[in-house]
């Protein structure tokens, strides 16, 4: 019997189980498991939480880890932190735990799917207007389709679809070269050169979730900020 890789085929190819319309595949496979770890870890880590000098090390992380988030939200976005923090640090967390999972024999990510990185990017399609709205309501959003002429509206839908097609086909390419890198290597190479692609492959998929969500995070702050807003904030400066 000849056995699959599936590095060679795509996580989307692989099924697990399929009865009439339902299928299961090893993208959804995988995702679950992700959503798994995520969950059972964060009630792990936050169910003994220490407010003291002494804290476990995972406690330890998690704060670097959501303080990090924090920062980089307060800095590109300009306003508060929270009112983004659980729509970005998820995708943070869910991307990074993707991606570094791969040293795992047998594991692929669920990020070298396009199915999973374009509901990424559909998420973010829909979550960037959402934010525009709440801050500034809906018909001075909607304003901003039409500056700085009517003219200009179709270009900005295009605008639109193109950069969530954009952030879907980055992550996607850039995980899945990788992972076929990976599987050709390990098949023509000695050992030790694999081993260091993974290493690589490692901060690459961090680097990855890190570009992902400062790219959604500087459209919620274009979304978030209102033309008139960014005028006099261009002034000030002047």
């Amino acid at each position: 019997m000849e056995i699959v890789d599936i590095n060679q085929i795509g996580p989307d190819l692989v099924i697990f189980f399929a009865w009439h319309f339902i299928t299961i595949n090893a993208t959804i496979v995988y995702t679950w498991l992700i959503m798994a770890i995520l969950v059972i870890g964060s009630i792990l880590i936050t169910r003994n939480l220490s407010t003291g000098l002494t804290m476990s090390r995972w406690q330890n992380l998690l704060e670097v880890i959501v303080g990090t988030i924090r920062s980089e939200i307060q800095e590109i976005v300009g306003d508060k932190a929270d009112r983004y923090f659980s729509f970005i640090g998820t995708l943070f967390l869910f991307i990074l735990m993707s991606n570094v999972l791969t040293f795992v024999p047998g594991y692929v990510a669920p990020t070298s799917s396009l199915t999973t990185t374009s509901a990424l990017a559909i998420l973010v399609f829909f979550a960037v207007p959402m934010y525009g709205i709440t801050k500034q309501g809906l018909i001075e959003y909607l304003k901003e389709y039409f500056r700085p002429n009517v003219i200009f509206f179709p270009f900005h839908v295009m605008g639109e679809l193109s950069r969530t097609l954009s952030l879907a086909v980055r992550l996607f390419g850039n995980i899945m070269s990788h992972e076929k890198v990976i599987a050709i290597l390990l098949a023509v190479t000695p050992l030790f050169f694999p081993v260091a692609m993974q290493a690589l492959g490692l901060l690459i998929g961090i680097l990855q979730a890190y570009i992902f969500v400062v790219l959604t995070m500087v459209y919620i702050a274009a979304a978030t900020q209102s033309h008139e807003g960014a005028e006099h904030k261009h002034k000030g400066h002047h």
